[in-house]
């Protein structure tokens, strides 16, 4: 594509997503952030992709001495070799030399002048089609004026224009007032930050705060830093992916669940259970994926709370032998740390499984774990809304639990995303004839038709049953009913 031409890519694809395409080329861009949010890390991505394309490209540093910086590199991997030529600000000798040791800050040593002649020395000799100038606070510091420290950018950007360069200039955000100096002057603006919760390691995002005659994804953009460099997980807009598919009424395989469905669940939408932890939300998920399985299509299965090993011996006693399945590729499973995981890599992880077509199913459980890992309500609804939003669009059923507060009585669930979901099945316990029991309805269903009884159903060693309608109890979901027609039914073991 020709705009893509014009476009010097960052390495990241995640970021080049966020940027549509990657940086203007012939430009000067800021990247800002506080220490430690990955600004070195990306330059490198930037300059390592442009000498892989055969381009010359120039790494100036003025915080650091080139052997950090390829330490820095060689903790992700990479090696810096000639192909990127670093130019040091910072002359070595100078720091050992006793005389010279006036401040712990070596503007005494280069003045401003004389880092700009250098500056423009190293251009003439590498004539380079990338730039990385780090960092920006060594030059304010030199300058000593807002009024000269914006000159000195504005010479700099001039100069480099003349060859053609795209420049990073990394700032870290050191000054003790905000200086937005360079905003007007760059031609984009990218902010790095780091939060700290307060359980759990630092969360990383990014967000696109300027580019000039270019639209970008806005917002906040998660990411990470691992050993091979960042990762950005751009965020999800529903409306940008859809796809053409025919659909159709899945069934459960169990006769009563799909009457008590309207005869089972479409395709393509999205069904909460609700319901008291214990209640059996995880198993008629599973039942689900058993039935997508069947039909010989793939489940995907994303697990916030319960141990891989422990799941898998505790369905395999219902006779659903979960690990054999994931052996043989039908069942894709992912199990998470809610204090580990961000929401924007939750959501490419969701919905890079559906990507391929061959994902028919989504299970979800639980949305109680997804939240602690953004604790913050409204935003977790719509992540949810544009989640759900990209699977039903891609045809994919998705099935979500959510543990209730409480036994029986008065339920309060921790969050309320009854309104987004296609379908709403609730669970209960109750009493009955001294024993404790489990009720279960279908209280929403766009789509069509449903039951509007409850019907008692039983777990047992051959999965999930169910009874007939409760036709002849009031007060099921407060959890103590009484009888009142003239003949107790209930179902399967215990009646």
């Amino acid at each position: 594509m020709e705009g893509e031409k014009t476009k010097a890519k960052t390495g990241i694809s995640g970021l080049d997503d966020v940027l549509s395409g990657g940086f203007s080329r012939g430009h000067v861009f800021l990247i800002e952030g506080e220490p430690g949010t990955g600004k070195t890390t990306l330059s490198l991505h930037f300059l390592l992709t442009g000498a892989e394309a055969g381009e010359r490209t120039l790494y100036m540093a003025l915080s650091e001495t080139a052997e950090e910086l390829r330490q820095g590199a060689a903790s992700h991997g990479w090696t810096l070799g000639d192909e990127i030529e670093i130019l040091e600000l910072i002359p070595p000798e100078s720091l050992l030399d006793p005389d010279q040791q006036q401040s712990l800050l070596y503007s005494s040593d280069l003045e401003l002048g004389e880092t700009t002649k250098q500056i423009f020395d190293i251009i003439e000799r590498v004539r380079p089609s990338r730039v990385v100038l780090d960092s920006l606070s060594e030059i304010r510091l030199l300058a000593q004026s807002s009024l000269r420290y914006r000159r000195q950018i504005l010479a700099l950007k001039h100069y480099f224009a003349r060859f053609g360069a795209t420049v990073l200039l990394l700032d870290d955000l050191t000054a003790e007032d905000a200086d937005k100096t360079v905003y007007s002057i760059a031609h984009g603006v990218i902010r790095l930050e780091e939060l700290a919760p307060i359980y759990g390691p630092e969360r990383r995002r990014l967000r696109v705060l300027k580019y000039r005659g270019q639209k970008y994804r806005g917002g906040f953009h998660d990411f990470t830093i691992d050993t091979g460099g960042l990762t950005v997980f751009p965020r999800l807009v529903a409306a940008e992916f859809r796809k053409s598919f025919v659909r159709t009424l899945l069934s459960t395989g169990i006769g009563e669940f799909d009457s008590l469905l309207g005869g089972g669940i479409d395709s393509g939408s999205s069904t909460l259970i609700l319901g008291p932890s214990g209640t059996g939300k995880s198993l008629i998920a599973l039942t689900f994926a058993m039935s997508t399985i069947a039909r010989g299509d793939k489940a995907a299965l994303f697990i916030f709370d319960e141990e891989l090993g422990l799941l898998f011996d505790r369905t395999k006693g219902l006779g659903m032998d979960l690990e054999e399945f994931q052996k043989r590729g039908d069942l894709i499973i992912h199990q998470f740390d809610a204090s580990e995981i961000s929401p924007g890599e939750f959501a490419q992880r969701v919905c890079g499984s559906v990507a391929s077509g061959e994902v028919k199913t989504v299970i979800i459980d639980s949305l109680n774990g997804y939240q602690a890992a953004m604790p913050e309500e409204k935003a977790l609804i719509l992540h949810m809304h544009e989640l759900l939003q990209f699977l039903n669009r891609n045809g994919a059923s998705t099935f979500m639990t959510v543990a209730q507060h409480g036994l029986i009585e008065d339920m309060r669930a921790p969050v309320d995303v009854t309104y987004l979901a296609d379908t709403v099945i609730l669970l209960r316990y109750f009493e009955a004839m001294g024993r404790v029991r489990r009720a279960i309805s279908v209280i929403k269903k766009r789509s069509g038709f449903h039951e509007s009884y409850l019907r008692e159903f039983h777990i047992s060693g051959k999965g999930l049953s169910l009874g007939e309608p409760l036709d002849a109890y009031q007060g099921v979901l407060r959890g103590v009913p009484f009888f009142s027609g003239d003949n107790a039914r209930f179902a399967g073991p215990g009646k």
